[in-house]
């Protein structure tokens, strides 16, 4: 073999090395990340929603689906919401209600009440009034009101829809542009809640062009207000800086508001770091 062909021979082995070297380096760096997710589930799932406000869904979806093996309530949730809004995959209502049901079982109030919107609707899954009410039920005993409203609606078939829940089962049929010029009308009144579901439709890009300072905005308003929800929304964008610049003592501040009313994931959070609200 000539001195030619044997550089080339050599580089070809040192091409070779290195490609295994970072394969398995990366394979060992993706097994470290898997480590820490399962190790601290609520960073695991505060890093996940933070890619899944940049629309990287993928990325989300890794996380989500490492911790749903361990049946995370939280992951098995988030990834019933990508099935059944076609974030990152195709739109998919079976997969969506295999993910809520998992996560419902593993008493997730989220999950609860919204697989109990879906069966009550019936549209985008078959209207189910036994299991509407199940699962209403279920959310309710967390002390979620909007479940408890919408099961009292429940056992009042004639009685009238509020604006909030019109746009609520609007939602829950599909029916994205008119909820939101319902939930619009609601949060321009002061409805809190109201606008928190405006938040994550412009984070998401649910019936509206995805637009995250405009989520940040819409749930710094409702934060403001008192809503959990938004509180804990707010506190990961300020953690992360996404949405909103980096803000560590800011995040800790709406953290704790979020957990002092009992939020789960935020007070999963703040354990996570050594902080327990009294």
């Amino acid at each position: 073999m000539n001195t030619a062909m044997a550089c080339a021979a050599w580089q070809r082995r040192l091409l070779a090395v290195g490609l295994l070297l970072a394969l398995a380096f990366g394979a060992q760096a993706q097994d470290s990340n898997r480590s820490d997710w399962l190790r601290n589930p609520a960073m695991g799932n505060y890093k996940a929603y933070a890619e899944f406000k940049m629309a990287h869904y993928d990325a989300a979806r890794e996380v989500w689906q490492t911790l749903a093996e361990v049946g995370n309530g939280d992951a098995l949730f988030n990834l019933g919401i990508l099935a059944e809004d076609g974030l990152g995959e195709p739109r998919n209502m079976a997969r969506a209600e295999s993910f809520y049901t998992s996560a419902a079982a593993a008493d997730n109030f989220k999950a609860q009440y919204r697989l109990g919107l879906l069966y009550f609707a019936g549209t985008l899954l078959p209207r189910n009034t036994e299991k509407a009410r199940l699962y209403l039920t279920r959310a309710a005993t967390h002390g979620d009101r909007d479940a408890q409203d919408m099961l009292s609606r429940l056992g009042q078939p004639d009685a009238p829809l509020t604006t909030f829940q019109q746009a609520e089962l609007l939602s829950g049929s599909g029916q994205l542009t008119q909820a939101l010029a319902l939930y619009r009308t609601l949060a321009d009144a002061g409805d809190a809640t109201a606008q928190t579901r405006l938040a994550w439709a412009y984070e998401a890009g649910r019936g509206v062009a995805a637009d995250l300072p405009e989520a940040a905005r819409r749930f710094e308003i409702a934060a403001q207000a008192g809503n959990a929800e938004a509180q804990y929304a707010l506190a990961v964008m300020l953690r992360t800086g996404r949405g909103r610049a980096e803000d560590r003592a800011a995040s800790a501040a709406w953290l704790d508001k979020a957990a002092r009313q009992g939020h789960p994931a935020a007070q999963a959070a703040q354990v996570s770091e050594g902080r327990v609200t009294q």
